[in-house]
């Protein structure tokens, strides 16, 4: 049985020195795109693979995508073999901020139909906290058994989707950026301010406890659903600046039993890519 949502740093011990079991890396901040590659080096769990999101979780950016579109299959599906990636391989993925951009990679290798993969629920913080072991070591590249590569597109959303949805109002567009970004009173990454309108906001945050784990399910059951309102959990489209920390409430919805949300892979970096889209601004 793998584990497809969470996995505590008691079950990554026990298991550091499986061969079945691979540890990736992906610490990152937008702000310094290199400091995650940089502390990865000073010292990360023991084995573990380094992910960068733009250079590894992402696909060459154009004047009409987002900041992080869809990396290309083929090219990702090799990035993965190298890091030991296999068909019966169990994926563990972390990062140094609550999870917000190692669930990419979670997201990806669900994407192309691997389901053992899971988050270190904690992350890197608490794995310090707790004294377990770290290296400077990397990884020697393998490669023997690729993992799955059929992309599922039912998992993700175009921006004409959400255009429609937007019309229709028949969707819930959950957005994860923090409220300032959401009511455009902030805006550090992208040219324009504000959301899609009829969009909620739903910060990623909000799915995780005090000490930086996610909220129980049944915690996390009953937030979305009081926002889900009767919907279906297939009726929510997950957006974000990027298409990456919105994977945090797609994760924290698996967690809650509450399948089949989808991405809008290019969010709002994408959507202000064509000034003709509507914004809107405050709550």
């Amino acid at each position: 049985m793998f584990y497809t949502t969470l996995v505590s740093t008691d079950d990554l011990a026990y298991h550091l020195d499986d061969p079945h079991w691979v540890v990736v890396d992906c610490r990152f901040a937008l702000t310094d795109p290199e400091g995650g590659r940089s502390a990865y080096g000073k010292g990360h769990i023991p084995g573990a693979h380094y992910a960068h999101l733009d250079d590894d979780l992402a696909g060459p950016t154009g004047p009409d995508t987002g900041r992080h579109p869809l990396p290309d299959v083929e090219t990702l599906a090799l990035k993965l073999c190298r890091w030991g990636v296999g068909v019966n391989k169990q994926v563990v993925v972390y990062d140094d901020s609550f999870g917000s951009m190692a669930v990419r990679l979670w997201w990806l290798l669900r994407w192309l139909g691997h389901p053992g993969v899971a988050l270190l629920d904690g992350g890197y913080p608490k794995w310090l906290r707790e004294r377990r072991p770290i290296s400077q070591e990397t990884p020697v590249p393998i490669c023997k058994d690729a993992c799955a590569r059929l992309p599922e597109p039912s998992l993700y959303v175009t921006v004409d989707q959400v255009m429609a949805a937007m019309r229709s109002g028949d969707k819930l567009i959950l957005d994860a950026r923090p409220e300032r970004r959401f009511s455009g009173e902030y805006e550090p990454l992208d040219p324009v301010a504000g959301h899609v309108p009829g969009a909620v906001n739903w910060n990623f945050e909000e799915n995780l406890d005090i000490d930086g784990t996610y909220s129980p399910p049944e915690a996390l059951r009953e937030n979305y659903q009081a926002l889900l309102k009767g919907r279906a959990p297939s009726d929510v489209i997950h957006m974000c600046g990027s298409g990456v920390t919105a994977c945090h409430n797609i994760l924290a919805m698996e967690i809650a039993g509450l399948s089949g949300s989808r991405l809008y892979v290019g969010s709002w970096s994408e959507w202000v890519t064509d000034p003709s889209r509507p914004i809107a601004l405050g709550e």
